[in-house]
């Protein structure tokens, strides 16, 4: 009774066009067969054809629901068999009526409405209730609903190539080496991939396939039979995951596979120069990865992607995907993790292609462009001047406690290459004491400044690191229920920084600025409350606060000076709005 006056109260709902209150409505069904109860009567529901009748001939009126009382009462009161004396003829044709109507309009009708899938699922639940009765249809119905979803998941595009940038201060020159070569259009050394929604066992294949399409790299026979035979019971990236079999021994044959395997190196080999050196996935809207999706399409992905020499990076995985990605050793475990981005980070090494064998996970996605330009700008500069960054100028590990101070002039002119003349305003400033700026030093923990607070102000980082907060939609758990009970995720930022404490008040960290880094500008040009958090990544981290008073009194006493600052906001604008996924 409870289940078909749900479904009797959806429907009427729907035809009327009108949400009705379903607890009242089932409050009302339930006094009504209590009363029947007590009156040794039977259980019962909405008539659902009546009421759909009475309502499309307009009769609104509660003395409908009364006539109907009256008429019971009085049929079971009366000595005259009603049904003797009433053509049937009459009784026939209105519910042959209403039961046409409701075919017509749920079979035919409905068609302009939704999908293919979607109306062969519903023509398959009314066959099945036509043939196995209501409670089996149903039933049955919601078993061919779950394929067709499983299927049309499946089949959905979940892989969008996007063209995002760090949020790194690198010079002009070295923008320009990262914009011919890093995001060159035809050829670019750094791919940036967004993999939305769930990642299954029926959509992986199609994901790889989809990413090596768009990387340019074929898989070989070889590769598509260690997808094929992907168990979570084999580990190891570094041996292949097909043991000796007889069924397999003609892969070490001379024959046909081989020849084919050839061919492909060959023509990898003939097209290495158009393959990227770094692919970064985002993974920040995957919702959920399954064991079979983590090693048939990931696992296999950094292993094909480490036979051509591409480092193959990923970023902003929830709890969740974390876990699955390193309990499958897909991705390192976080303290080999740790030293592989070292070597990224580390100017005076060369660039060694084999860098990674698996998968390289990053907290935000911005933290693994960083990690893939810097790498890529050293490689390109091998053969000339060795790269310097702003970030160079401090210890490369971001939690570092040895924070030497950078001035806001070298800041400025790092990041907008200015002139001599430009360079030479800067520095008789500083050079006479004059200061347009406030410094602040602040340790691991302190907040900047919270969202929804007053932009009276925009800041640089001088020295340390700034980890910016975004709010949380909703809150993400990192217990992970396991086969073999709960097992607490944690994750590298969880282990490198107190900072993380201030999640449950801020939200998650989207970010990371290092020295030369501008935040709160476009709040602050755009005069609107904070629409962010921004917290001190380490200790003596020191950044140069800009404020509105300050800047208004600079217009008049140093006209030339306010022009630069503006020319900063300008370019930082532009590359806010570069790393824009949508139009």
């Amino acid at each position: 009774v409870s289940f078909s006056s749900c479904l009797d109260v959806a429907a009427i709902s729907m035809d009327m066009g009108e949400a009705l209150d379903v607890n009242k409505e089932l409050m009302t069904v339930g006094i009504s067969n209590l009363v029947s109860g007590l009156l040794f009567g039977q259980t019962g529901s909405y008539i659902f054809s009546q009421t759909i009748f009475t309502y499309r001939t307009g009769c609104w009126s509660r003395w409908i629901g009364l006539m109907v009382a009256f008429s019971f009462i009085a049929v079971i009161v009366s000595p005259v068999n009603f049904l003797e004396v009433t053509p049937l003829f009459f009784l026939g044709g209105t519910l042959i009526f209403i039961g046409f109507d409701l075919v017509y309009e749920w079979i035919i009708e409905v068609r302009h409405k939704l999908l293919i899938t979607e109306y062969l699922v519903l023509l398959a639940t009314f066959v099945a209730i036509q043939v196995a009765g209501i409670n089996a249809g149903i039933i049955l119905g919601v078993i061919v609903a779950v394929v067709e979803f499983v299927f049309t998941t499946a089949q959905s595009h979940h892989l969008t190539r996007v063209l995002k940038r760090s949020r790194a201060a690198w010079k002009p020159q070295e923008w320009k080496l990262l914009q011919d070569h890093g995001y060159n259009v035809h050829r670019p050394k750094i791919m940036t991939f967004e993999i939305k929604g769930a990642v299954f066992f029926g959509s992986s294949l199609h994901l790889l396939s989809r990413i090596s399409e768009e990387i340019g790299i074929t898989a070989t026979p070889k590769d598509m039979a260690e997808v094929s035979l992907a168990s979570p019971r084999r580990s190891g990236i570094n041996r292949s995951p097909i043991p000796p079999s007889p069924n397999l021994r003609m892969r070490h044959r001379k024959g046909k596979v081989e020849k084919q395997e050839e061919f492909s190196r060959q023509a990898t080999g003939l097209h290495s120069n158009s393959l990227p050196d770094f692919v970064v996935l985002d993974l920040s809207q995957v919702s959920n990865l399954d064991a079979s999706a983590s090693r048939g399409c990931f696992l296999q992905l950094a292993k094909m992607c480490t036979k051509r020499n591409i480092v193959l990076c990923a970023a902003g995985a929830n709890p969740r995907v974390e876990w699955m990605l390193r309990s499958h050793e897909v991705a390192y475990n976080i303290l080999d993790e740790s030293e592989i981005k070292a070597q990224m980070q580390n100017t005076h090494e060369p660039t060694n292609q084999s860098l990674s064998e698996k998968l390289i996970l990053f907290d935000t996605l911005y933290e693994a462009l960083e990690s893939c330009e810097k790498k890529l700008i050293m490689k390109l500069q091998s053969h000339r001047q060795r790269n310097q960054r702003l970030e160079d100028l401090v210890p490369a590990s971001r939690f570092s406690e040895n924070c030497p101070k950078t001035s806001i002039s070298t800041v400025f002119t790092h990041f907008l290459g200015m002139n001599k003349e430009e360079a030479k305003i800067f520095g008789g400033i500083e050079s006479e004491g004059q200061s347009f700026y406030d410094e602040i030093e602040l340790r691991s923990g302190d907040i900047v400044f919270k969202r929804n607070s007053d932009s009276d102000a925009f800041f640089v980082v001088l020295a340390g690191s700034v980890a910016v907060f975004r709010e949380n939609s909703a809150p993400v758990s990192t217990t992970i229920v396991s086969g073999a009970g709960s097992v607490e995720q944690k994750t590298i930022a969880k282990l490198e920084s107190s900072l993380y404490r201030k999640g449950n008040e801020l939200g998650e960290v989207s970010l990371f600025l290092q020295v030369g880094g501008i935040f709160g500008f476009v709040d602050f040009i755009l005069a609107r409350p904070r629409s962010f958090s921004t917290v001190a990544a380490r200790d003596r981290t020191v950044v140069a606060k800009l404020s509105k008073s300050r800047l208004d009194r600079l217009k008049s006493e140093n006209p030339s000076l306010d022009r630069i600052i503006d020319k900063i906001l300008l370019q930082a604008s532009i590359l806010e709005l570069a790393n824009v996924s949508e139009p």
